[in-house]
């Protein structure tokens, strides 16, 4: 796995760069309540862990199910203890390793030993059509009317059949996005080639810091409209509406495993701009309660993220699972690491590619916040911008 921040300052980030290569041990959580065995094999092993949380694990957190294929197979939770760990702090280098892979067998395991990829880039296509999205939001919509939600993400799926060198493919859409929270992931024969923005949940101390996004807008090549583009973005009344939201839901989350009047919210609709994309940030910041709460149980009462559900959570993932058309698997979960002293980071997936090498199957997926005020095109539109900035 590499887990790559240095294109962005992060005032809550540890390190720049992560490379965990080669796998002693590995936990696979697919049991009834694998945040349990999570726990049970940190106390077994104090070491660095590097993984994800698949957005299925939420059918063991609720009474959740998920009705559609599973394509990709991933395990509802992984993690593995690194044979070598390479980081990068505070501008130094440094390295620990049980095992020293010399370039053959790191390129391989990264995975340049593949066949060589068919001319051209994969053919992506969209799995429902405009008609079959409109559909779905006018229904969601109804949803809203009647008040049984507030907000919700609803995503789309793209999909290409074909080969892929999945590394050069990482180092490619690396150079687009410059994304602070990127990462190359390798699981046997899947790969998550991952370009997010952002944050799911760090950990450092009893510090809990969540980042969650709502409000996008591209960027122009022109100065001028790119400073129109960013303006627009802050002043959007919708945009706004759908930040709110999600930060009111994540400190309710927060708040199930914090110390008494620990949750703040540090900044409101912070405004970002990264190489693709001008985001809408905010930051949720809580105090663990480790008296009587783990690291285990600060994503046990927030995972699924907020900003990859809507609110209520509960019923927007009965929603989000009877409207969508695919499973959504690794994209809307995480990946990051926990370090030997129980501190961790993890993203959200999203701005990715799901790769299957033996299947020669890739998936993009894509959402947007649907509100009550929302025009279903431009949700639509929004769509095909971010599947654009990772298929393209």
């Amino acid at each position: 796995m590499i887990l790559d921040s240095n294109a962005h300052a992060d005032p809550y980030g540890k390190y720049d760069y992560l490379l965990a290569w080669g796998a002693i041990e590995i936990l696979k959580g697919d049991s009834s309540d694998p945040l349990k065995e999570l726990r049970e094999f940190r106390e077994k092993h104090q070491d660095w862990l590097f993984g994800h949380l698949s957005f299925d694990l939420k059918n063991k957190l609720e009474n959740l199910e998920s009705r559609h294929p599973d394509i990709m197979a991933w395990s509802d939770l992984q993690f593995f203890i690194p044979e070598t760990v390479v980081y990068k702090m505070d501008r130094q280098w440094q390295g620990e390793a049980n095992v020293y892979p010399n370039e053959a067998t790191l390129l391989a395991g990264l995975g340049e030993n593949l066949p060589e990829p068919k001319a051209g880039n994969l053919d992506f296509k969209p799995q429902s059509d405009l008609e079959t999205y409109l559909k779905d939001l006018q229904s969601l919509k109804e949803q809203l009317q009647y008040g049984n939600i507030y907000e919700i993400n609803y995503c789309t799926l793209f999909m290409a059949h074909g080969q892929m060198d999945p590394y050069a493919r990482y180092r490619y859409l690396k150079t687009k996005h410059h994304a602070p929270f990127e990462g190359y992931y390798r699981d046997e024969d899947r790969y998550l080639l991952c370009f997010s923005p952002e944050r799911y949940l760090r950990k450092k101390g009893a510090e809990l810091i969540s980042q969650p996004i709502k409000g996008t807008s591209p960027r122009d090549l022109d100065p001028v409209r790119d400073s129109e583009q960013k303006a627009h973005l802050l002043s959007s009344e919708k945009e706004r509406a759908e930040n709110v939201m999600i930060v009111d839901l994540v400190r309710n989350d927060l708040s199930r495993t914090a110390k008494k009047n620990s949750v703040s919210v540090p900044e409101l609709f912070g405004l970002y701009s990264f190489k693709a994309v001008h985001q809408m940030i905010s930051t949720v910041r809580s105090e663990l309660d480790e008296s009587k709460y783990s690291l285990q149980d600060a994503i046990r009462y927030s995972f699924p993220m907020g900003s990859m559900t809507g609110a209520p959570k509960i019923s927007a993932l009965q929603l989000i699972d009877s409207h969508e058309h695919f499973r959504r698997g690794l994209y809307s979960g995480s990946i990051g690491y926990i370090d030997p002293n129980g501190d961790f980071d993890f993203n959200v997936v999203i701005r990715s590619i799901q790769y299957h090498h033996q299947k020669e199957i890739a998936l993009v997926g894509v959402g947007s916040a649907i509100t009550i005020h929302c025009d279903p095109e431009a949700e639509y539109e929004e769509c095909l911008l971010k599947a654009e900035k990772v298929i393209g």
